[in-house]
């Protein structure tokens, strides 16, 4: 059956158990024991319908082909800026 052993030796290793622990202390543990196993397990579904509400909350990442109506080209602007200084200077010497 379970590796060699019998229900018969089963049930004397249980009686043993019952005789020294007593079943106050088994049914204790036993509760203990069970009410570990519902928690955990409610832990679990929770965390894993948790993870499902984030990822449904999170929206897909999107994307857009829509343009600004300004853009800003800083090497344009910098080439004008140059193109002004030497006339400035043109007219502070007139």
């Amino acid at each position: 059956m379970l590796g060699g052993i019998s229900i018969w030796q089963l049930l004397i290793v249980l009686g043993i158990i019952i005789l020294i622990f007593g079943t106050k202390k088994l049914r204790n543990v036993g509760t203990d024991l069970g009410g570990a196993v519902k928690g955990f397990k409610k832990a679990i579904n929770e965390e894993e319908k948790d993870g499902d509400k984030k990822e449904a909350d999170q929206p897909q990442a999107k994307v857009s082909h829509e343009e600004a109506g300004n853009t800003y080209d800083v090497q344009a602007e910098e080439k004008r800026a140059a193109e002004e200084r030497p006339t400035e200077r043109n007219e502070e010497r007139k």
